[in-house]
């Protein structure tokens, strides 16, 4: 089972998860392990605020806690089209098609059927119209060029094995001066080959993480420009215990060599041009 299949069972079984009405799980492809009772995951808890989210279905809540909320931090228009890369059960289209009115669009795009089924549910449920979810890979985008205003992703892009062509299709796909602004996990400095080489850390959105320059660097080589990467969430040693514990790796040993070495971060680029 290659990369790519492990990414796309972790998604299914959290959908599936989340259709079968079970509490307290962890739903998103960030996750791990259920954390210990009273605990939280430290990448995906408190992203959304309470009002945020009021009006939309519970599923779509439980299915898509990435690392970040990049609704939240995405300056969205009314009449905007926008996509979502790796949308899960929707909860960032269904924000964004709200900011971007019925004048505007907003696409969901995933490679699960599970996910897929359950986002176009909560679509239904939350009964918005301006919202369509494709089937896809993030790698081979399937909209045409130059027909996106704004792509928005949440804790995905770090999941693919071929990060420049995720960059080169978000690159294609937006119109001249759109907007690249998503949500990631990000890294600053060395981080120990015990984490790079898990594959359950890759699809918890770790051990794929790109180290800061790289991130930057890679959307240079795709075209964009104005790009910037704010921290929104650095991780604590006390973190790193808890997203490491269970994974067969040495806790005690690895832990104190992250410290506020990965972050949640918000990055920005644009594609040149005038809207």
């Amino acid at each position: 089972m290659d990369l790519k299949d492990v990414v796309r069972e972790k998604y299914a079984g959290a959908a599936r998860r989340v259709q079968a009405g079970e509490e307290g799980c962890c739903s998103s492809a960030c996750c791990g392990p259920a954390p210990a009772e009273g605990s939280g995951d430290p990448i995906t808890s408190n992203l959304y605020e309470a009002q945020e989210v009021a009006g939309l279905p519970p599923e779509a809540v439980q299915a898509s806690l990435g690392c970040g909320n990049p609704t939240a931090l995405a300056a969205l228009n009314p009449g905007e089209t926008v996509l979502d890369l790796g949308s899960g059960g929707g909860i960032d289209v269904l924000l964004s098609a709200k900011r971007v009115g019925s004048t505007g669009k907003a696409y969901g795009l995933d490679m699960t059927d599970e996910m897929l089924a359950l986002a176009r549910a909560n679509q239904r449920k939350a009964g918005v119209a301006n919202v369509e979810f494709l089937k896809g890979e993030i790698e081979h985008i399937p909209l045409p060029d130059n027909s996106v205003d704004v792509i928005i992703s949440n804790c995905v892009i770090n999941l693919s094995a071929d990060k420049d062509r995720v960059f080169a299709e978000a690159f294609r796909v937006l119109k001249p001066g759109g907007r690249f602004a998503v949500s990631d996990v990000v890294v600053r400095g060395e981080v120990p080959p015990e984490i790079r080489r898990s594959v359950e850390l890759w699809v918890g959105c770790v051990a794929g993480a790109l180290e800061e320059s790289d991130y930057v660097s890679k959307l240079a080589k795709a075209g964009f420009e104005a790009i910037g990467v704010e921290p929104t969430r650095i991780y604590d040693v006390k973190d790193a215990r808890e997203f490491l514990s269970g994974r067969g790796i040495d806790v005690d040993v690895v832990a104190p060599l992250v410290r506020d070495k990965f972050m949640s971060a918000f990055v920005r680029a644009r594609k040149p041009g005038a809207n």
